[in-house]
């Protein structure tokens, strides 16, 4: 190797370390936020495209942030009884999933501070589903980012939702609901 070449190759070692320890720094301050305030108005669409999901997948969650707000991933969406409700639709985690009234199919409306509280459930893979009656589905943000959907409707799992099993978002707003697994909403208790 010249001497000329050994110093390239030095330059672009640099510049990836320097790239990796701005995404980190990245990454901490935006995961930082504290802003847990819904957005009850109607926003900017966040989504178009939708694919079907065919291949199986290992049904992994994880939850992550970004600079569009907090957001969680799977490959598993799960039919699950709650007492006293019936079927919902759940992560892989067991964590139940919600769609919101002001989406569109295929479009997601749950931006900025929305998303903060109300967390889009991204695909990790091809999801699948067990147990699942609709079909399950995938939509393009605008972000690039891939939603996961069921019957089109965008797909979110709730902050207020601290442990698996719970439904603290139900009814919320009077816009947001647990899906059943028909992908319709679960009609509001109370």
């Amino acid at each position: 190797m010249t001497t000329r070449e050994n110093s390239v190759s030095r330059h672009r070692i640099a510049l990836v370390m320097a790239s990796g320890v701005a995404s980190a720094l990245l990454l901490t301050a935006c995961g930082s936020s504290s802003d847990n305030s819904a957005n009850t108005g109607a926003a900017a669409p966040v989504a178009s495209a939708s694919a079907e999901a065919t291949t199986p997948a290992d049904g992994g969650t994880s939850t992550s942030s970004s600079g569009a707000g907090h957001m969680v991933s799977t490959n598993m969406l799960m039919s699950k009884t709650m007492s006293g409700m019936g079927a919902v639709i759940t992560d892989a985690k067991g964590f139940t999933l919600y769609r919101y009234d002001k989406d569109q199919v295929n479009m997601s409306m749950c931006t900025g501070s929305c998303a903060q509280t109300w967390m889009p459930v991204m695909a990790d893979g091809t999801p699948q589903g067990m147990g699942v009656q609709a079909k399950v589905g995938v939509l393009t943000r605008d972000d690039g980012m891939k939603q996961i959907t069921l019957a089109g409707w965008p797909l979110y799992r709730y902050m207020g939702d601290t442990k698996a099993g719970e439904m603290n978002g139900q009814g919320k707003e009077g816009a947001w609901f647990a899906v059943t697994p028909a992908g319709k909403k679960m009609a509001a208790s109370g």
